[in-house]
């Protein structure tokens, strides 16, 4: 039974129809929820509302007037950009958010293709995004991580994909872009160029040049980046990189009312609050100071709450229903259906955790046992799980915080169970 379920699945997938297929079934869904026609709330109302001052030449500006930094500009800047093709709508926000989904889809298949090394695995990790209820879910909503991701994956695939110099230019492009969508996200390439160190021998031979091919990311990203610094010193007298949200976020994580997720009610930040002389830069400045003296005097409490941290970044799941029960008829027409949808979610997200944090060990047997290298492509999903991990310790955790890291989640996934199939194959044979 267990050899035909297996035969069965490797048949269809690689079926010579079974790509357009996939892509459909990816694409339906997604489409569909646009039409649930979600009105921004929280985060995603104050992005769609700069985003419409943006688009009509007003600045970037903070609810009093005055200009703003608090927020990474990336998100709204290139929502602003749609919305003067489109319109300000949340029409816009669907299609622009469709746009970049179907760019995560083709990418989580070829990066699945080279990571992996088996079509196979690169169409089951594609399968696991195309019915992944959150992912679909998010795709209407005025929010980063759909935008975000496909900026992520682009970056990774122009470096894994492309080895030349114009594109590693072009990787470092993005990521100065990802970067002002999310503040933190350059820590990551390091890690991606000891990868590249690594995996094929030869490291001292080949350090120069991988050292070079990093300094140019590095150095194409500052170019995106500067513009937005040299702003930030014009209007707010300081140089702010990106934003000035990181004291706040760092303070929200780390008090006495902290449980692991984001406390904004707590004693310290409410004092901070009062404190209504302070402009942004200072406010951020009081922040990671009462945030970073809280650790140093309570050490013990900061390394028990990381556990919790841990737990709110990867234990739940399917957040992207909260918009629509506040935003969306959709969900009041149907209450129970996005509550069942919400179960089946988290289910399939837990299965897929499950495969990710398992595969590890099968797959370093597996590569030993043919006398190949440990050490290649699959390691950037690791790298990139890792880097809202290291986040979440230090700063809080926020089950949104790991939807980028879904699509390589399922090329993991995927390999998993296309190795499965290989493996039942050859005990048939």
């Amino acid at each position: 039974m267990i050899d035909r379920i297996a035969a069965s699945l490797a048949r269809l997938l690689l079926h010579r129809h079974a790509l357009a297929v996939l892509f459909v079934l990816y694409l339906l869904p997604r489409a569909a929820m646009i039409a649930c026609n979600v009105t921004p709330t929280s985060d995603a109302d104050w992005y769609y509302s700069r985003a419409a001052m943006l688009s009509h030449g007003l600045g970037y500006l903070d609810a009093k007037g005055h200009a703003t930094a608090f927020w990474p500009v990336g998100w709204p800047w290139l929502l602003s950009l749609a919305f003067r093709v489109g319109g300000v709508s949340v029409w816009t926000v669907g299609a622009i958010n469709l746009i970049a989904a179907m760019a995560t889809a083709w990418l989580t298949l070829d990066l699945g293709r080279r990571m992996t090394g088996s079509e196979l695995a690169a169409r089951t990790a594609l399968l696991a995004l195309a019915v992944y209820p959150n992912a679909i879910l998010y795709v209407p909503l005025a929010l980063t991580e759909v935008v975000y991701t496909a900026l992520l994956l682009l970056a990774v695939w122009l470096l894994v994909a492309r080895p030349g110099w114009l594109a590693t230019l072009g990787a470092g492009l993005v990521f100065g872009l990802a970067t002002l969508v999310k503040a933190q996200t350059l820590v990551i390439v390091p890690v991606i160029f000891a990868i590249v160190l690594w995996r094929d021998g030869g490291v001292w031979r080949r350090c120069p040049g991988v050292v070079a091919r990093g300094a140019l990311v590095l150095a194409a990203a500052a170019l995106v980046i500067a513009p937005w610094t040299f702003r930030n010193h014009r209007e707010l007298g300081a140089w702010v990189t990106v934003s000035t949200n990181g004291g706040f976020t760092l303070l929200t994580g780390n008090n006495d009312s902290a449980r692991g997720g984001y406390t904004p009610d707590d004693v310290l930040v409410r004092q901070l609050n009062a404190q209504t002389s302070l402009d942004e830069v200072a406010y951020d400045a009081e922040a990671r100071r009462l945030g970073t003296h809280w650790i140093a005097t309570h050490p013990g409490q900061f390394v028990k709450l990381i556990p919790l941290k841990l737990w709110h970044l990867w234990g739940p799941d399917g957040e992207g229903q909260w918009a629509y029960e506040t935003g969306s008829r959709a969900f009041t027409a149907a209450p129970h259906a996005f509550l069942a949808v919400r179960a089946v979610n988290q289910l399939w997200y837990w299965l897929l955790l499950v495969a990710f944090a398992v595969a590890p060990f099968h797959l370093i047997r597996a590569r030993m046992a043919a006398g190949q290298g440990v050490i290649d492509w699959w390691l950037i999903a690791y790298a990139v799980a890792l880097f809202p991990t290291a986040i979440a310790v230090v700063f809080s955790g926020q089950s949104r915080f790991h939807y980028p890291v879904m699509p390589f989640v399922c090329i993991i996934a995927g390999w998993l169970v296309a190795d499965w199939c290989a493996r039942r194959r050859r005990t048939n044979t």
